[in-house]
């Protein structure tokens, strides 16, 4: 089973940009994409259901705005819109769909870097999707927490630990729940699979980063510890370029 992750902030950006052409040849069996900026009478249907996918989008309220989707190839048993937490569903974060004994979920963790008062929520969103998780895992042990973290957790993740360490996305106190996170049955697919491996995934638009690879790897497959003997690859498909964000494939046994 191959799942990719892809912020393509804003979707229909994305299709101008080539996103449709770019999946024809990827194929995945579940796409999960963050900052969709749309709302589900906007979706642009018609290139997506030719190559066979079917959507589930969870939108913001507010409109341009964050959102989450699932795009399946395989219909799930089940999809979950959000986590049941006002604050956080009505900006469009968190979507599962059940496959069986398998959850996969696109999540969008919020950003900080506009200023004190998203920076505190996003800590106590970090919380709060913790505890939702780990809830979650009792009944559904097999997990993939796939998406847009927008934390990078080690030196190794990040182009200029040193000069970053005061900005928002690798933080002491975020890179210290990312390992608390972790600590909890929790596996980072692609750091386990190539533990010395430097690459990103968020370039900023600003100072030609993405041509000097001055990045940021801040999108991850993250599965629960029961999936870890089922990880056959993990890979970061940075040569798409229809958005700020390049995607990433996890590719899991049946």
């Amino acid at each position: 089973m191959r799942i990719i992750t892809y912020n393509v902030n804003g979707l229909r950006a994305a299709v101008a940009k080539g996103l449709p052409e770019w999946l024809s040849q990827e194929l995945p069996d579940v796409l999960c994409l963050q900052e969709t900026k749309l709302q589900p009478e906007q979706y642009p249907a018609e290139p997506f259901e030719a190559l066979g996918y079917k959507a589930y989008l969870y939108s913001a309220q507010k409109k341009g705005y964050s959102g989450v989707a699932i795009l399946t190839r395989c219909e799930p048993d089940y999809v979950e819109y959000g986590m049941g937490i006002d604050e956080y569903d009505n900006e469009g974060r968190f979507i599962r769909a059940d496959y069986g004994d398998l959850s996969i979920v696109s999540v969008y963790h919020p950003s900080g870097t506009s200023g004190d008062e998203r920076q505190a929520f996003k800590m106590v969103w970090l919380e709060a999707f913790q505890k939702y998780v780990t809830e979650l895992q009792k009944s559904r042990r097999k997990l993939i927490l796939c998406g847009d973290y927008n934390i990078c957790h080690e030196a190794i993740d990040i182009h200029d630990p040193i000069r970053n360490a005061t900005n928002s996305g690798f933080l002491p106190e975020e890179r210290e729940w990312m390992t608390r996170f972790l600590s909890t049955g929790f596996i980072d697919s692609f750091r386990a699979l190539y533990p010395e491996k430097q690459e990103y995934t968020w370039w900023s638009y600003r100072f030609n980063s993405r041509a000097k690879n001055k990045g940021w790897r801040i999108d991850y497959c993250m599965v629960s510890e029961p999936m870890r003997p089922l990880l056959k690859n993990a890979c970061i498909l940075n040569q798409a370029v229809h958005s700020d964000h390049c995607p990433m494939m996890l590719e899991v046994a049946d």
